[in-house]
C-alpha cells in the first residue's frame, strides 16, 4: 500500500491528521515508525520555512513521500507572539500548561474586544523525486481568561471559536477538523495527496 509519512512524533497531531486523510486509501506512518529518523531544528522565521525543513529532511531520510507541519498561536495583543515558538513559550520542553499559564499571565487586563487571536498552519508536501508543494489554514478566534474544555491540546482550552461560543478543547473530533487551521490545510493539501498517488509518487 502506499504510505505517506507524517513528520511528527506528537501523537495528538499525527491522529488528528490520520482522521482528516481515513477516506483514502493510503497507510499513514509518523516518525514513531522511524525511531532513528533526525531530529529537525525548527529554527525558522515562518511556519512554512519550518514545515518545509523538515519534510524535506525525513523525505531524503524514508525516501517516502512526507507531509510536514508546523503551526501555531498569533495573539493581535501581544504582537502575534507565540507564533512559531507556541510550542516552546514558556522554554524548550515546556508543558501545555505552562504555555497556557504563560499566556493568561501576559493577557492580564487585557479588553475582550482586543482578545483577537487565530490559529495558524502551514503544511508542506515532499515527495522522494523532490516534487514540493505548501498551502495554508487559518482559524480565527479569541482568547479567553481562563482554561474551558477537557479535549484538544495546546492551547485549545484557552482558543474560542465565538460562532460556536465553545473553546477548541470543548469541540469533538469531527467538529474540530471541520473549522480548524490544521483542518482547512488539508483540504488544500489532499488534492495534491490524490494527485500524487494517481501519479505514483507515493
Amino acid at each position: 500500500m502506499a504510505a505517506l509519512v507524517i513528520a511528527s512524533r506528537n501523537e495528538h497531531k499525527v491522529e488528528e491528521l490520520r482522521q482528516l486523510l481515513a477516506d483514502l486509501t493510503i497507510d499513514v506512518l509518523s516518525l514513531r515508525d522511524f525511531p532513528h529518523a533526525p531530529e529537525v531544528e525548527e529554527d525558522g522565521d515562518t511556519f512554512e520555512a519550518n514545515a518545509l525543513k523538515k519534510a524535506r529532511i525525513i523525505a531524503q531520510y524514508t525516501n517516502q513521500a512526507v507531509l510536514a507541519d508546523d503551526s501555531g498561536l498569533e495573539v493581535d495583543a501581544l504582537g502575534g507572539q507565540p507564533g512559531v515558538h507556541s510550542a516552546r513559550f514558556s522554554g524548550e520542553g515546556a508543558s501545555d500548561k505552562e504555555n497556557n499559564a504563560n499566556l493568561l499571565r501576559l493577557m492580564e487586563g487585557v479588553s475582550p474586544k482586543e482578545r483577537t487571536a487565530r490559529f495558524r498552519c502551514a503544511i508542506a508536501l515532499v515527495s522522494p523525486s523532490g516534487d514540493e508543494r505548501l498551502v495554508e489554514g487559518v482559524c480565527p478566534g479569541v482568547i479567553i481568561d481562563k482554561p474551558q474544555g477537557s479535549g484538544g491540546f495546546g492551547y485549545d482550552p484557552l482558543f474560542m471559536v465565538p460562532h460556536l461560543g465553545k473553546t477548541f478543547a470543548e469541540l469533538s473530533g469531527d467538529e474540530k477538523n471541520s473549522i480548524s487551521h490544521r483542518g482547512k490545510a488539508l483540504w488544500k493539501a489532499l488534492p495534491v495527496i490524490r494527485e500524487w498517488l494517481e501519479d505514483g509518487l507515493i
